[in-house]
């Protein structure tokens, strides 16, 4: 083969791998503003269970930050509550389904974004 035609494929074969440390950057910005959305309204802007809407909330929401609390969820547990709301895991129905406004991408990458807030790990499962 010829080295021009080596070179080109060696530069797209590792175009993914040299970008893929802006994509993850990328994708945690997303789900912070995804977060400053949806999410702060209830969670609060720390992500501490101290939205806006608590005074009016029969059920307090949960605190992100509270590693015991969050580090007893699995990533799927969080995911699914994320997508198909409260009730999905036997929690408040005040915790609205987000599945028909976020992607499962985007789900995901809030579910990371959760971690961070809480600087845990999800339990296994």
């Amino acid at each position: 083969m010829n080295k021009w035609f080596m070179f080109l494929l060696a530069t797209f074969s590792l175009t993914p791998l040299l970008l893929a440390p802006f994509a993850s950057a990328e994708a945690g910005e997303k789900a912070k503003d995804n977060y400053r959305v949806y999410c702060i309204q209830c969670h609060g802007m720390q992500g501490d269970g101290m939205g806006l809407n608590i005074r009016d909330m029969s059920v307090q929401p949960r605190d992100h930050t509270d590693v015991k609390s969050m580090a007893s969820r699995t990533d799927t547990e969080l995911f699914k509550v994320i997508k198909e709301g409260g009730v999905a895991i036997n929690k408040s129905s005040l915790m609205p389904p987000w599945g028909d406004t976020l992607s499962d991408d985007e789900i995901h990458d809030l579910v990371q974004y959760l971690r961070t807030l809480c600087k845990c790990k999800g339990a296994n499962g």
